[in-house]
């Protein structure tokens, strides 16, 4: 007998059937999504939810037409980023990375077939849009020893037969990451393989309404994160035995109680690890009237990816005067090069126009001046000059792209690095700066 909604234990008690984002208020629900805490904190703030279903809908939409617009027959995707954006759907993500036991495929007439985790398929079930949950995309060693050509036959037979049935007949196939067993095993099929990175990530740089309001909600809570781990690092550094692990920790514990997922990489360190920059966060004692340097590169609440940057001065006396200099060069560095964002500007333009960093932080200035940003750091790069390959970016802008702008201000043979991000929306008549978190006025020189 079907239960009504008010004898179900639920997310929120007060509401109906749906939260406000459109998925079910049920707390024994499959999907994942934020919790409690991070829904009353955008209530608070005034932010509007996603409609998810609408989110989920439009990622369809845009990827069918894609696929259509360059006369494939369909999209094979083992990548779980690109899983995520078509589906929604999560399993084991990190994990996944690394043996790819997922594996979706999206026909030209929109049926999309996911196969999962053997005993997992039910993760996908929520979302009508997934016509078919089935198994035995797993085609790495690990899982099928000696017989991965035998499992990836089987596999590459199912994929020939769905093409037959909703495209046409037509096998032209785009791919993104796939196993070499994989690959031989469509080849073998008569299926024309194309590279599908090119299609996925031009199709997941423009977002959606609902997706911009995700990316609202993910970048407060972000920064809510971050607020409490500069809450933590303030008290407990002057009093000694703090490692740049404790620090970390707060960042992630604060990210997942809102219903985050992950954080993508170790980038925090302090006084002269901050130099040269890309030292992972370890063990190391911050000491008091030392820098921090963090970015922050979260997945967060619906797996939306915040990346943003600082640089924090912690201690009682005041940074000194060539620190003070670096952080207002860098401030003045991503002011002048967001000025530069609208719909419309080609992608090299932006690279000619750069605000030029000082001779002396050219060296190990940051890979590339901006990148584009949803669910993960995604197309397109925007190259520092220096680096720029004529033809590689040749787009221009649109609106609904996020585009991350990058400072690294960090003196060749020094002991600090400023790092400085913020996360930027392209918007019809110009850009809007998503990133609120304040500088450190010690190492600007306000304070």
């Amino acid at each position: 007998m079907n239960q009504h909604h008010r004898d179900v234990r639920k997310i929120d008690p007060s509401r109906g059937t749906t939260l406000g984002d459109n998925t079910p208020n049920d707390n024994d629900r499959v999907e994942i999504g934020p919790t409690q805490l991070a829904f009353g904190e955008w209530a608070a703030a005034g932010l509007e939810l996603p409609d998810l279903q609408a989110m989920r809908h439009y990622r369809w939409q845009r990827l069918t037409r894609f696929i259509n617009d360059r006369g494939y027959g369909g999209l094979l995707v083992f990548d779980p980023l690109n899983i995520r954006y078509a589906t929604d759907s999560t399993n084991m993500q990190l994990w996944n990375t690394h043996n790819p036991f997922r594996a979706l495929l999206i026909c030209a007439d929109g049926y999309m077939v996911l196969w999962d985790y053997k005993q997992s398929p039910f993760l996908s079930e929520f979302n009508p849009l997934v016509r078919e949950q089935r198994a035995g995309a797993d085609l790495f060693y690990f899982d099928r020893g000696d017989k991965v050509d035998v499992a990836a036959d089987v596999f590459s037979n199912e994929v020939r037969r769905l093409l037959e049935e909703h495209s046409g007949g037509n096998k032209r196939l785009a791919v993104d990451k796939i196993m070499l067993h994989g690959l031989r095993a469509l080849e073998a099929q008569k299926i024309e393989v194309f590279p599908g990175e090119e299609l996925t990530e031009k199709c997941r740089a423009v977002k959606g309404p609902d997706e911009i309001k995700a990316m609202r909600c993910a970048s407060h809570a972000c920064e809510t994160a971050v607020a409490a781990m500069e809450v933590f690092a303030r008290e407990a550094i002057p009093g000694g035995n703090t490692s740049e692990d404790d620090v970390w920790a707060v960042l992630h514990a604060e990210n997942i109680k809102r219903g985050g997922e992950w954080i993508e990489t170790r980038l925090l360190t302090s006084g002269p690890r901050t130099n040269p920059w890309f030292q992972e966060c370890g063990p190391r004692i911050i000491q008091n009237n030392e820098m921090i340097s963090f970015d922050t590169d979260l997945v967060g609440s619906y797996g939306i990816c915040i990346d943003i940057s600082r640089s924090w001065w912690i201690g009682d006396q005041k940074p000194r005067a060539d620190m003070i200099y670096a952080m207002q060069h860098g401030i003045e560095h991503i002011r002048h090069n967001m000025e530069l964002l609208a719909p419309g500007v080609n992608i090299q333009d932006l690279s000619r126009a750069c605000h030029p960093l000082d001779a002396e932080f050219q060296k190990q200035k940051y890979g590339c001046m901006m990148h584009g940003v949803g669910l993960c750091d995604e197309w397109p790069l925007v190259a520092y000059p220096d680096q720029m390959v004529e033809g590689a970016f040749d787009y221009e802008l649109e609106p609904g792209m996020v585009l991350c702008v990058e400072a690294l201000v960090s003196p060749e043979g020094g002991d600090f690095s400023i790092k400085l991000e913020d996360q930027v929306l392209i918007t019809e008549t110009g850009y809007e700066n998503l990133t609120s978190y304040p500088f450190d006025p010690a190492l600007t020189g306000a304070a």
